[in-house]
């Protein structure tokens, strides 16, 4: 069993974050076919006790003195095991103990057990979640995410509904893209809609950057992103793409190089855009002209529009 406190890691949603693991690998209420960790070994839906939060507690406390001696700074607790946060029927209470350190506290969940109300109790204890949903109709979902029998896809976004609808903390979504299979038009339009009913403060879309559980599990090309992104961005506030790229994206450097390959890590940037910023660092277009000829930077068209942003497979 890995150690239950490690980092802190880098991380573009949560700064540098303590992870904290506090469900044995690999247990789950999904088999993903694009999860990094590969195939799930301990499919389940009930949920039950792993640790005491007092050991949770200790081990957090033991990872905070040591980077506090590493003179490494911590902006979020964040759980992140390497299965599924909410099965644990501790978590609002490990939640609760670690307070006593005055550090924010992040859930990445998948969301597959929203429908419980004990669960979403849980998560409202946390000052930011993320809720993954790859698909919300129901072949293209278990085509995915592979669930659990017992696992109902209706009342699992009916759970999603009654959580954001009263939580009052930070809520993120992360889509993950597989090609082929979630990152047409209808599947896209879809998943959008019902983004835009829980309306996170930050939709991702994120894409395959390591081996996954199944080899088929590939990332969709750059139009098929860039699609994504405009289709998401017509309902959502703010869409970001994850794509592997862990760079300062937000950065302002002068550098006209340097921010559209910062910015075009998270968003695919339109040429109007592209060139608002060239003109702000008294760039020219040669610039992206170098950066498509090293491959560093791709152009796509989608509906009607020129996107620049950078390839998957960096």
């Amino acid at each position: 069993m890995p150690a239950i406190a490690f980092g802190p890691v880098p991380s573009r949603r949560l700064g540098r974050s303590l992870g904290i693991n506090h469900i044995p690998p690999k247990v789950c209420t999904y088999s993903c076919a694009y999860c990094q960790i590969g195939r799930t070994v301990g499919m389940r839906a009930k949920r039950q006790a792993f640790f005491e939060p007092a050991a949770v507690e200790a081990a957090v406390r033991d990872q905070i003195a040591a980077a506090q001696r590493s003179g490494e700074p911590i902006d979020f607790l964040a759980f992140v095991p390497d299965g599924e946060p909410t099965l644990d029927v501790n978590l609002g209470r490990s939640i609760r103990a670690l307070r006593t350190f005055g550090i924010p506290i992040a859930v990445i969940t998948n969301g597959s057990l929203l429908d419980d109300p004990r669960v979403r109790e849980d998560l409202s204890e946390a000052d930011w979640v993320s809720v993954k949903v790859d698909a919300v109709r129901e072949a293209c979902w278990r085509r995915i995410d592979r669930p659990h029998g017992d696992l109902v896809l209706d009342s699992i976004l009916e759970g999603a509904r009654q959580f954001t609808a009263s939580f009052t903390g930070d809520l993120k979504t992360e889509t993950m893209l597989l090609d082929g299979v979630n990152d047409g038009e209808e599947e896209l339009q879809a998943t959008a809609r019902f983004l835009g009913e829980i309306r996170p403060k930050t939709a991702y879309i994120s894409v395959p950057t390591r081996p996954p559980a199944e080899a088929w599990a590939r990332a969709p090309g750059e139009g098929a992103l860039a699609r994504a992104y405009e289709i998401f961005h017509e309902r959502l506030p703010r869409v970001e793409l994850l794509s592997g790229y862990e760079g300062d994206a937000f950065a302002s450097s002068g550098d006209a190089k340097r921010d559209l390959l910062s910015i075009t890590a998270v968003h695919p940037m339109r040429e109007s855009a592209v060139l608002s910023t060239l003109e702000k660092s008294g760039a020219g277009w040669e610039v992206v002209l170098e950066l498509l000829q090293t491959g560093e930077l791709v152009e796509v068209t989608y509906d009607s529009h020129r996107y620049y942003l950078r390839p998957v497979s960096r």
